[in-house]
């Protein structure tokens, strides 16, 4: 072997080492914990504020039993909020998470030391546009031993009267941070969940969902870690603390410059003053049962998970852990169909095997498409509109086809720059890059779409930046699974959709996108088969954006990049975060495109595809669908009902779009089945999860947040529907094999082999070859690895779905490559007692979620030979 070949091998190595680091890192930091708590209304606190803000009213609406999710913080009582220019300039509320005892300055309201809060982490650059004046947006404080105006501080400061400081923040493990924390190491602009600005409406109310952060996510407040005091153990409660900022100075006269922002840092001693601060309640951070408990393994649609982990904490007692692996739906069918011994699988649908499978329906939730939109009111707007400025809009309706749109890329900026303005002798016209004249007749973004506005007609007074971060498209999750099947299919039974993909345009003279026309005349890489199960970017398009001075591409995957799954979907549509890197960064080393962070207050325009249960936990609004029936439907108990009385189906009851024609059905719920095999499974194994089925359609059909119950996004089974659970659980629990089949060889772990696979580890099915749902039939094919329009690369979308989110150089492979040649190698490199490591590899979550690390050998191998083309190993 020559030294180069050694030296690659090394490097390729330590890549594999640095990738599985950071996935495992960024598993602890974006791992869920359930909800577990009595109805979140019996927690609700109300508080008063003092001095000038007496006459108003805060009110959390779940203080208890918390975990990694959204609480509502709402007031009343208060003054207008006022703007200078584009900042806020008066009457405004300011909300942070903070850890700690009371430190006794308020006996009337406990509350937490202002050096242990989470805030100031607002921009660094770029503040062009934001609304903030650099002090009430930061610990930046003005010293003056005896404070004459709001944000000063008789405390910190660099040593004298009217001396700049900052106040110093202290985390859990005593880390005191006293300069720069703006960008800090515990927490910066992409990880806060601080609330910088949030609006007083003219009517003196006001309302933010706050999201609430575990140990998980914020380490450094340590919220819900065990603490033992008194020798009583018990999760560490923290604290919601509002500041709100008024119109008012020291002397209780108005500011007298109102062309200016006065407000200085909430965390300054004198606005400190005016906090109002509301114990927080957690959940234990960490396992739910004790160590060392028997274990049953489940796995399968990320539609359970939710209902899964708080199942899980009730059904400790019973002495049976059952572990949860959110994989997609597909995946699991094909593995259990592989190895039944592998325990029991989420689904929505029949496995494609034999005759020897129980189901058990054991829940009913449905997909959704949430949103994070606030209105933003254009300057000819009337007065009506202008005053619901930065409030949130709570509903919207969609068509299958405006969702088509979307999910095609076909508005005008979804490949970002690909048409662009141009200007010649005083008058404005589009001018498009080859191949994208199709793209200069279609609307700028769904906003601006009159499709859009014949449903929503209150955005016609909105303006909204229609870029890739924006409304042009859907924050989608990798990989393939049944949710997204169900909303192609419901795309697909509408007629006008259909027209839409087959290249008619619209009644407005919209087109698709040609990489996703179903004539295969217009698409150049074949006729797009939207009978499949995920979220592909077939448009090749890449381009250096306009403006940036780059010296590097980006692609579609960076404008639209994927998340890990639905949950994450939420998160990010919470946060406002879309998380395409559009910032160029000339300065870092290498230089490369970043994260501008969330959108700015007031403006935030966000949508994505995900779950009932996500978007519940996280507070996001949902839109109303086009059903079958043609009414417009959200996703509530009663609509998720009315849908599964459609559910059709020999062994696996599924919920077709079509077919739920009920005027009040949610076009798209779906109904969760337990599958095992009992056959493949031994006799204690059976009956633990006989006894899991069991729970599931008895208590755990119990709304709530308590252990055990149903969570919010999940409706209570109908009772016909727990009935067959119920005895589907007896059946497999009095399972006895055949006088034939001999003794019970079944085994209850999740080694081994069952029906044959193929000899390479793929998903095969019971008779080799491709799994039972490996692949949708008709999925698009890899796109060519020819240069784009503009000179760079294709962004390959395969069916696995890469999805690079750094930017266009080789270093946005490096994580993909090290994990890819760093397992092919580790495969030759000697290992414990000689063991062949088993692939796909997971990460365990807490909350009972898990990582895929590494996926099986013929994924990996496949990926590496893609890579490695890419980037010339």
């Amino acid at each position: 072997m020559s030294t180069r070949s050694r030296i690659k091998r090394l490097l390729l190595r330590v890549a594999a080492g640095s990738a599985i680091g950071a996935l495992l890192g960024a598993a602890v930091t974006q791992a869920a914990q359930p909800a577990a708590a009595a109805d979140p209304k019996s927690s609700a606190v109300t508080v008063a504020g003092r001095g000038e803000f007496q006459d108003m009213k805060f009110t959390v609406s779940q203080t208890e039993h918390l975990t990694s999710q959204a609480v509502t913080v709402s007031w009343r009582g208060g003054s207008p909020t006022t703007f200078a220019g584009t900042q806020f300039n008066t009457d405004f509320v300011q909300i942070m998470q903070c850890w700690g005892d009371d430190d006794g300055t308020v006996p009337g309201n406990p509350g937490p030391p202002r050096t242990q809060c989470q805030y100031g982490a607002s921009p660094t650059t770029d503040r062009s546009s934001w609304p903030g004046n650099n002090n009430d947006d930061t610990r930046n404080v003005i010293y003056s031993a005896d404070p004459s105006n709001y944000g000063q501080d008789d405390r910190y400061g660099a040593g004298g009267v009217f001396g700049q400081g900052e106040v110093p923040f202290k985390s859990v493990d005593g880390t005191l941070i006293t300069s720069g924390l703006q960008n800090n190491t515990l927490y910066n602009r992409n990880t806060t969940n601080e609330v910088d600005f949030a609006r007083t409406s003219a009517d003196g109310t006001g309302k933010e969902f706050f999201e609430v952060q575990t140990a998980f996510e914020a380490p450094h407040l340590g919220c819900g870690t065990p603490v033992t005091k008194n020798g009583r153990t018990a999760p560490r409660s923290c604290w919601l603390v509002i500041v709100p900022q008024g119109h008012l100075d020291l002397d209780g006269k108005p500011y007298a410059d109102r062309t200016q922002v006065n407000a200085g840092s909430p965390v300054s001693s004198t606005n400190w003053k005016n906090r109002v601060a509301i114990k927080l309640g957690f959940n234990k951070v960490g396992a739910s049962c004790p160590l060392g408990s028997d274990e049953r393994a489940t796995s399968g649609s990320e539609l359970a998970a939710d209902a899964m982990t708080s199942w899980q904490a009730a059904l400790c007692p019973s002495g049976t852990v059952y572990g949860y692996t959110e994989l997609g739906e597909p995946e699991a069918r094909a593995r259990l169909a592989r190895e039944g011994k592998s325990g029991l699988a989420f689904t929505t649908r029949a496995l494609d095997t034999a005759n020897d499978v129980t189901y058990a329906p054991v829940a009913l939730s449905g997909v959704v498409i949430g949103f994070t939109i606030e209105r933003r009111a254009r300057a000819d707007a009337p007065d009506s509109v202008r005053k619901l400025s930065g409030t949130k809009v709570e509903s919207i309706d969609l068509t299958p086809r405006l969702v088509a749109k979307l999910l095609t890329e076909s508005y005008r900026n979804s490949p970002w720059a690909a048409v662009v303005t141009t200007f010649s002798d005083g008058t404005s016209g589009l001018t498009a890059a080859k191949h994208y004249e199709w793209a200069k007749k279609n609307p700028a973004g769904l906003v601006t779409d009159p499709e859009f506005l014949a449903y929503n007609p209150e955005f016609a007074e909105l303006s909204v930046s229609e870029t890739p971060a924006t409304d042009t498209d859907l924050i989608t999750a990798l990989g393939h699974s049944d949710s997204a099947r169900a909303v192609w299919k419901w795309v697909t039974a509408d007629k006008d959709a259909r027209r839409f993909l087959a290249g008619i345009p619209d009644d407005w003279g919209m087109t698709v996108n040609p990489y996703y026309s179903t004539n295969a005349d217009l698409n150049t890489d074949g006729a797009f088969d939207p009978a499949r199960d995920d979220f592909p970017k077939s448009d090749r398009w890449c381009t250096i954006p306009p403006g940036t001075d780059a010296t590097q591409q980006q692609c579609m995957t960076d404008f639209h990049p994927y998340v890990q799954d639905m949950h994450a979907g939420a998160l990010h549509t919470r946060r406002a975060d879309t998380l395409w890197k559009s910032s160029w960064d000339a300065l870092a080393s290498p230089p490369a495109f970043k994260s501008p962070g969330p959108q700015t207050v007031g403006s935030r325009f966000v949508l994505t595809i995900t779950d009932a249960a996500s978007a519940a936990r996280y507070g996001l609004q949902t839109a109303r669908l086009l059903n079958a029936a043609g009414k417009f439907t959200a996703p509530t108990d009663r609509t998720l009902v009315a849908a599964a009385a459609s559910a059709s189906g020999d062994s696996v009851r599924e919920i077709d779009p079509a077919t739920a024609k009920a005027k009040n059905a949610y076009p798209l719920a779906q109904l969760v089945h337990a599958a095992v095999r009992p056959a493949a499974l031994k006799a204690d194994a059976r009956k633990d999860y006989a006894t899991l089925l069991t729970f599931a359609a008895g208590s755990g059909q119990t709304s709530g947040t308590g252990p055990g119950e149903l969570p919010p996004g999940y409706a209570p089974l109908p009772s016909a529907l727990r009935a067959e659970a119920t005895k589907a659980a007896a059946k497999l629990a009095s399972w006895k094999p055949s006088a034939s089949a001999g003794h019970d060889k079944g085994s209850g772990d999740s080694g081994g082999s069952g029906t044959s696979g193929g000899s390479d580890g793929t998903d095969a099915g019971p008779t080799g070859g491709a799994g039972p749902d490996a692949t949708p039939t008709g999925a698009s094919p890899v796109p060519s690895g020819s240069p784009s329009y503009d000179g760079g690369d294709a962004v390959q979308v395969t069916a696995n779905g890469t999805t690079p989110a750094d930017p266009s150089n080789a270093l946005r492979y490096a994580v993909p490559i090290g994990a890819a040649l760093g397992a092919a190698a580790g495969l030759g490199a000697p290992f414990a007692g000689g063991a062949r490591p088993r692939l796909p590899l997971r990460v365990p979550l807490p909350g009972g979620r898990a990582l895929t690390v590494l996926p099986e050998p013929a994924v990996l191998r496949d990926r590496f030979d893609r890579l490695r083309r890419r980037v010339g190993l």
